[in-house]
């Protein structure tokens, strides 16, 4: 019997879209000695080790290993902690991610909800015996302590495992929800980018906690149909419009004194990003409701009073951006900002950065410069479609780090930079490691190779220059194609990339016989705030501009606009689902992935930057909806085929949004398919049904597209 290679399907669930085998996670100590980082053994192992490159020697060494530490063990996930890893759409396993003390001499990690940590230096690891499950522990700024939390408690505990003990216990709700310490709240976690709730002083003496009472927000009820005999999982979810959970801020000696942080919750009730470090005051990111205004406070750590840094406000809204708000070393406020029709990296009161970068993060501050990815901005000489470099920034000028055309990113500390990037022609991410600018290093990826080349062009489509990917068969020998729409269309998605693996499944769909189109309009991130920002109070603009790329590509591309499909998850299956109905003259068919059906049961802080309060704005609402009898209101006779896909145990976009489309599609007589997915979550992470689903989606498009 022969071993049949395996189908690129089924290699890219096995191999996590190969990421597998892939470093990831950098820290780099302070003096440049070390670098820390996470990777599984091998391209198809999802178990992450723990691993050190010694940087003057540039040998790489495990530091901890999930195999060994659980004894071969199975890991067990506290419902908790799979709820912190949907939210930041973890899918590997063993160590998916840790924190080191300031010398980044101590890491400390869970591993089914065990607390471990591992001395740097001499690659020994040990378990401390604390109440568990443990979540996100974080060693104290001397790695003499470690934070973490359990059972929504904020507890402190010696790095040797002496004298756990609680600093902050959850008072009983008076409500139906729940308190709890250390925690990062629903919205912060999946919306805001805050994934944590606590913060160590940098003299370890104290510590900035988060209290989430989620007692005001209603409960939703996810439950598995296909065991009827499991209980539902009861959730608290701030649909728009609705009741956010209660945050609260306090300082907690180690004592167990609190004192509360101060400032108008009632006007800023968003805790959007905290930062404590030797160069100033606790630094807090709050925004109003609306995200049209926001400050930046300094605290005192003492009394908990509060002053005004910095304010910010802007008619559409306000974005957050990773990296900052932080405190330079010498005490100024550096931030990203829209200004002058440019989004630009400030310091203090200065911009640094003009219309010839559109910043996208800081990656990190030194005392001589600001390290920042960042993409062409409308002031460049050239568009450079779908790349992203690593720049220095200070007042004398910039200079770019990252030379090949990429996507790049970095960190960086005590000289040392990890530079991390992504091309089209070669597989997977790079990894050098650089001092003073020149490369002492590399670390190695284990991750597979695909197997499989983009035969992609990155262009622009349409007169306003529609950031665009078109990629053809690598068969392809001539005449016109069936197109294949593949977005995901808007906030907070660019898949215009100038990197390999980005467009591996969309080759993987071009190779079936399609020329597949990729287009990031209005709303997706990378070029002008007005770019971004076009789609307040009308998302539907996403789907205009589809049609604009595609009808613009049609001169220079060899399609066949009389067989046009639309495939798409969330964001993108919504637009999906809106181009078959919206939109039949020149869609004849579509796939919607997990789409939000319906904006009135998205949450708050996505969904309110965009479309505002629905009490107020019914109508913006209906009008982004793909249930309303606006969103129907297409013929009946010019129905096309529609496959809706939907895990139910997805907490972030809810199988309620699949349901009300079909029953909606129902009412209107409008055939459609349905591909219910048991227990798969917003993320498909299981091997057999990521597999299946794309060679069902091939099935369905070539039999509505009349391609069999």
């Amino acid at each position: 019997m022969t071993n049949e290679p395996l189908s690129f399907p089924r290699r890219y669930a096995r191999t996590q879209r190969f990421t597998s085998g892939a470093p990831r996670a950098f820290t780099v100590s302070p003096d440049g000695s070390r670098v820390v980082f996470l990777r599984s053994p091998s391209g198809t192992e999802r178990a992450n080790q723990l691993w050190v490159l010694d940087v003057p020697e540039g040998g790489e060494r495990v530091v901890a290993d999930p195999a060994a530490l659980l004894g071969g063990a199975a890991e067990h996930l506290s419902p908790e902690e799979r709820a912190r890893r949907e939210r930041s759409r973890e899918g590997g396993a063993g160590i998916v991610g840790y924190a080191t003390d300031a010398a980044a001499e101590v890491a400390c990690f869970t591993l089914s909800g065990r607390l471990f940590t591992a001395e740097l230096r001499a690659g020994t690891t040990r378990e401390l015996p604390v109440p568990g499950p443990v979540i996100d522990p974080r060693p104290s700024p001397d790695g003499t302590l470690v934070a973490y939390v359990s059972g929504g408690a904020l507890r402190v505990v010696g790095a040797e495992g002496e004298g756990d003990r609680a600093l902050a216990e959850p008072e009983p709700s008076t409500g139906p929800g729940t308190v709890s310490y250390g925690l990062a709240e629903f919205i912060a976690a999946e919306e805001m980018g805050r994934s944590r709730g606590f913060w160590w002083s940098p003299g370890g003496d104290r510590l900035l906690v988060a209290r989430v009472d989620d007692t005001p927000v209603q409960r939703w009820w996810i439950s598995d149909p296909a065991n009827p005999e499991t209980d539902p999982q009861r959730v608290a979810y701030p649909v728009a419009g609705s009741a956010n959970a209660e945050v609260r801020l306090y300082v907690f000696g180690l004592d167990g004194v609190r004192t509360e942080v101060s400032w108008d919750r009632s006007r800023y009730p968003y805790l959007a990003h905290a930062h404590w470090s030797a160069a100033g005051a606790p630094l807090l990111l709050v925004q109003a409701r609306d995200q049209r205004s926001q400050l930046f406070l300094a605290v005192d750590p003492d009394t908990g009073a509060t002053r005004m840094v910095h304010a910010d406000e802007d008619p559409t809204w306000l974005d957050l951006f990773p990296g900052v708000p932080c405190w330079s070393p010498g005490g100024q406020l550096v931030r990203i900002a829209d200004e002058g029709g440019a989004r630009v990296l400030a310091f203090g009161e200065r911009p640094l950065t003009g219309a010839q970068l559109h910043v996208r993060a800081v990656l990190d501050v030194s005392a001589d410069d600001v390290l920042i990815a960042a993409s062409a901005g409308e002031g460049a000489s050239s568009p450079e479609t779908g790349e992203v470099h690593v720049y220095r920034v200070n007042e004398l000028g910039l200079e770019r780090v990252s030379q090949e055309p990429g996507v790049h990113s970095a960190v960086r500390a005590g000289g040392v930079t990890v530079l991390v990037s992504s091309v089209l022609d070669q597989p997977g991410a790079q990894v050098q490691v650089l001092r003073e600018g020149k490369k002492t290093a590399t670390i190695s990826s284990y991750a597979e190779d695909p197997g499989l080349s983009p035969r992609v062009t990155l262009t622009q489509g349409g007169a306003q220059k529609i950031p665009c990917a078109v990629l053809m068969p690598t068969d392809y020998d001539g005449g016109p194609l069936p197109v294949l729409l593949d977005p995901y269309g808007g906030p907070h998605g660019p898949r215009v990339l100038a990197a390999h693996n980005a467009h591996l499944t969309s080759q993987w769909f071009a190779d079936q016989g399609f020329a597949v189109v990729v287009a990031d309009g209005r709303g997706t991130p990378g070029r002008s705030p007005a770019w971004e920002k076009a789609i307040r109070d009308d998302l539907t603009l996403s789907l205009d501009d589809q049609v604009e790329a595609l009808h613009g590509l049609a001169e220079r591309f060899p399609f066949d606009l009389s067989r046009v499909a639309i495939r798409g998850w969330s964001y993108g299956g919504w637009l999906a689902g809106l181009a078959v109905l919206r939109r039949p003259d020149v869609f004849h068919a579509g796939i919607a992935g997990a789409p939000v059906a319906d904006w009135r049961l998205y949450d708050t802080h996505y969904t309110e930057r965009y479309l505002g309060d629905p009490a107020t704005n019914p109508a913006v609402y209906a009008r982004s909806s793909l249930v309303t009898d606006e969103g129907l209101a297409a013929p009946a006779e010019t129905h096309r085929p529609l496959m809706i896909v939907h895990g139910l145990a997805d907490d972030n976009v809810v199988v309620a949004h699949a349901l009300r489309l079909s029953s909606a599609l129902l009412a209107a007589g409008r055939p459609h398919e349905v591909l219910p997915l048991s227990g798969v979550t917003h993320m498909t992470p299981q091997e057999q049904v990521a597999e299946n689903l794309l060679l069902l989606q091939v099935d369905f498009l070539k039999r509505s597209l009349g391609m069999n």
